[in-house]
């Protein structure tokens, strides 16, 4: 029993030196070797390797690309103004002996470090442009400056760039409010000069109208008193030819529509009997 419980020990003792003489390197994480307290190695590949009991040590590293976001940050454009920029950038672990000597491994410090960085590659960048060209013209070329500026400084950090994003372009507030009023003034300036076009335009219609109408009643009035005129002397004509034809008819005729006319507006009517007006009646008593 009791060379059991020895050989069960030796085991044990075996199989916990065995586990303190091997680590493994996952495929997300990057790792450096230590010989009390120094550096000897940081170039593992993914798997299992070997090391001393207590005389080395193993610090392991995430590897995965790391994402830092700015807060919003003020920067200066070619034509000294102010613009409030959002923007993001994606990094992981280059050299993991240089990550871990600059910044002890730390995310938040190499997140620290970063921003000033960067910040530094914005304010270089947004100084040489014009608010159009940072909004509109540049944006991609503007992107690719940052990224390959940021990364050579970020190599002393032991950190990779991968991307640097811009999410947002913004005026402070105070600009921005006089940017909206400059626009609402233009728009309506706009505004004026097309209704005044439109009422100026109205006016031109109205009196074109006007003089057109004024225009088709002159032609109206002038043909109708062509076609009186015209009327008339057909009718003067045909009555002289009728009068021509048989002059004591026509002379007849006229004289029973003078009666027809007198007698239906008045009943009692005064005349000297020798009048020339009763010639008809005194002819027909004889």
């Amino acid at each position: 029993m009791t060379q059991n419980k020895i050989a069960a020990g030796v085991v044990g003792v075996l199989l916990f030196v065995g586990l303190s003489c091997v680590f493994t390197v996952a495929e997300t994480e990057k790792a450096i070797k230590f010989r009390l307290g120094e550096i000897v190695k940081s170039d593992y590949d993914r798997g299992l390797h070997f090391k001393w009991p207590v005389i080395n040590q193993v610090k392991t590293f995430d590897s995965r690309i790391q994402t830092m976001v700015s807060k919003p940050e003020r920067f200066l454009t070619a034509e000294k103004k102010n613009v409030i920029v959002d923007s993001f950038v994606k990094w992981r672990i280059g050299d993991v002996k240089t990550y871990y000597t600059v910044v002890a491994g730390d995310v938040d410090q190499a997140n620290l470090r970063l921003d000033q960085i960067i910040k530094d590659a914005f304010r270089g960048e947004f100084s040489k442009r014009s608010i159009k060209q940072l909004v509109s013209t540049d944006r991609q070329i503007i992107r690719e400056l940052l990224i390959k500026n940021s990364k050579m400084v970020a190599a002393d950090l032991g950190v990779d760039i991968v991307d640097v994003q811009v999410m947002r372009i913004d005026l402070p507030d105070e600009v921005s409010t006089s940017v909206y009023r400059r626009m609402e003034a233009e728009r309506e300036r706009v505004a004026r000069e097309f209704r005044s076009q439109g009422a100026e335009a109205a006016e031109r219609i109205r009196a074109n109208a006007d003089r057109q109408r004024v225009v088709t009643l002159a032609n109206a009035f002038k043909n109708a008193e062509t076609l009186r005129g015209e009327g008339d002397a057909k009718s003067a004509e045909i009555y002289a030819q009728a009068y021509g034809a048989n002059p004591e008819f026509f002379s007849f005729y006229r004289s029973l529509n003078a009666y027809k006319k007198t007698f239906a507006n008045s009943g009692v009517m005064v005349l000297d009997s020798n009048s020339e007006f009763f010639k008809y009646f005194k002819n027909q008593q004889n």
